[in-house]
């Protein structure tokens, strides 16, 4: 008797229905207590509860002087890598600046009249970019939240990243910071690296904003931290939606699927087509290829839960799922004519367009960045850039005839809202004359 599929088969209307269910109010009101209890106890406590949770949560032994890495460690690291890997990481350190660099705003001045109106842009002082760890090193974060920040023009970029069951942090992060002149690390995560980070304690000072991937903790942390802090964004489970037709592999879209699922059991992997029989076909190339997979059963969970494999009935269908979803990666595999895609896609984190273009080639080495807008918000956000390392200042300047032209307008308007001090500080100046 043949097993029940690893990924099940859906309608558009029924993919909608499932779909919706992500963008409903969903209070995870433990979390929210617990990181509450953890901010407060970080302001009240500083460099005590940080030592405290990294023990309770990390399994870690700390202590105020060991919070942060020694300077040397980091300038010193690399030797224990390979050429190769220390290659790949400069090589994908230069792509990202490369791309990076573009995103780099300008100050403007225009003359309007006597009015001398303008922007000027200023990065942030302080940045602090959370790494996740414990687990797994991920230094390609490293490079994709301090380069765009390096580009911006931070002055302080600091990192906070957790331990490995010791004292020790993976090399290949200590490297990838010090190819982007990071000096100021700590061994800190968690909820707790977030507060300290956005409140500060006696051994480290408080940043402006605060960029990085987490868990549920963290991100629960940066929200309620946002207003005393700025952040980039609330990050959730990695998704992906690949656009698939006959001409495509059924086995390379499998494991274009299993590349996003595999991050954890609450990923979302997508195929989307307008053809039953490549539906079947990649559901059975899941189910064919899953056990060769090193992480499987991370990869089985996310599938069983979370995937879907979506089969509508024409192109149009196509962009209005992509629309609605609004995802994270969107893969697109049939030759549908790129500036069709781009006048027809409105909402996804990243486009990877084309049979040579798979997602996975976003996460390290092409060059944009890979943190990007999860859950649907990239109907309204975008991925991590220069541009969330700096501020705009207006600039507003009247000559004295200028003046009188917007001024006495101005007290109108001001006396039309009720705001009368409003409308004096303007005719005031009338009255005082020269």
């Amino acid at each position: 008797m043949p097993s029940e599929p690893v990924v099940s088969i859906y309608t558009e209307k029924e993919a909608l229905d499932r779909l919706t269910d992500r963008r409903r109010l969903n209070s995870d009101l433990e979390t929210a207590d617990s990181v509450r209890a953890i901010l407060e106890d970080v302001q009240q406590r500083g460099d005590d509860a940080l030592v405290e949770y990294t023990r309770k949560f990390d399994n870690i032994q700390l202590s105020s002087m060991s919070l942060r890495v020694d300077p040397d460690e980091i300038r010193n690291s690399g030797d224990g890598l390979s050429e190769e890997l220390k290659k790949t990481l400069n090589t994908a350190a230069e792509r990202i600046r490369r791309f990076h660099s573009r995103q780099l705003e300008q100050s403007w001045l225009y003359q309007d009249g006597g009015a001398l109106l303008g922007q000027q842009i200023t990065p942030v002082d302080s940045a602090g970019l959370y790494i996740p760890g414990g687990k797994a090193a991920y230094p390609s974060t490293v490079l994709m939240n301090a380069i765009p920040a390096e580009i911006a023009g931070v002055a302080r970029r600091v990192l906070c990243t957790p331990c490995q069951g010791s004292l020790e942090l993976p090399e290949s992060v200590l490297y990838a910071a010090k190819i982007c002149g990071i000096e100021e690390i700590y061994r800190i995560g968690g909820a707790q690296a977030v507060a300290a980070l956005a409140l500060g304690t006696e051994t480290i000072q408080p940043v402006d904003k605060i960029t990085g991937p987490g868990n549920r903790f963290v991100a629960e942390a940066k929200r309620q931290v946002f207003g005393m802090v700025s952040i980039d964004m609330i990050a959730g489970p990695s998704e992906i939606l690949i656009v698939a037709d006959e001409s495509s592999d059924p086995e390379t879209i499998a494991i274009d699927l299993f590349s996003q699922a595999e991050h954890d059991e609450d990923a979302s992997s997508l195929l989307l087509t307008t053809s039953e029989t490549v539906a079947r076909e990649v559901q059975k190339a899941v189910s064919t290829m899953i056990d060769k997979q090193p992480r499987q059963e991370i990869i089985r969970k996310a599938l069983q839960n979370n995937g879907m494999i979506i089969v509508v009935e024409d192109r149009e269908a196509v962009f209005r799922i992509i629309n609605s979803y609004a995802p994270e990666h969107l893969e697109i595999l049939p030759s549908f004519g790129l500036e069709n895609i781009l006048g027809s896609v409105r909402h996804a984190g990243a486009i990877f367009y084309g049979l040579w273009t798979p997602e996975a080639v976003g996460d390290y080495m092409v060059g944009p960045n890979h943190t990007l807008p999860t859950t649907g918000s990239s109907k309204f956000s975008s991925p991590l850039g220069v541009y969330d390392f700096v501020k705009r200042s207006s600039i507003i300047s009247l000559d004295r005839e200028t003046f009188k032209q917007i001024g006495r307008l101005t007290a109108v308007f001001a006396d039309a809202e009720g705001l009368s001090a409003h409308a004096q500080s303007v005719r005031h100046r009338f009255e005082k004359g020269d």
